[in-house]
């Protein structure tokens, strides 16, 4: 069986899909193909975002916000959105999840500690609900 990919989604891929992603990346290694999308993408990463996640020994400093494709979403077989609304594309035979979180954007790195956290929590989740790849 080939490995599981995964799509992140948010509306401009600068924050929450991005730590997500990075999450998944690093916990899941080779065992997962991971992806992240916004539907309005920034021009670059939330910085508070990428501090967080820094603290905890990921870099995604790299990362730059891409846009949502219809593509990146057939090609998943989990997309996770989170905050885009009805801007994300349904595929049948693809599995949805939909995770309610605050935004990081503007907020100070206190706040945005708990989100990191809490998108940490649900990847870990998501990770082990994953079949085993190839």
């Amino acid at each position: 069986m080939a490995r599981p990919t995964v799509l992140f989604v948010c509306i401009h891929n600068a924050g929450r899909s991005q730590m997500a992603a990075g999450f998944l990346r690093t916990l899941g290694g080779d065992r997962v193909e991971v992806l992240s999308a916004g539907s309005e993408p920034a021009a670059r990463l939330n910085p508070v975002a990428v501090q967080a996640m820094a603290e905890l020994g990921i870099d995604i400093a790299t990362e730059h916000p891409k846009v949502l494709t219809t593509d990146a979403v057939r090609s998943s077989d989990v997309v996770v959105t989170m905050g885009c609304g009805d801007t994300c594309p349904f595929y049948p035979g693809t599995r949805y999840e939909d995770w309610v979180l605050d935004d990081p954007a503007g907020q100070p790195l206190e706040a945005v500690r708990p989100i990191r956290d809490e998108i940490r929590r649900r990847v870990e989740a998501l990770l082990a609900e994953l079949p085993p790849g190839a």
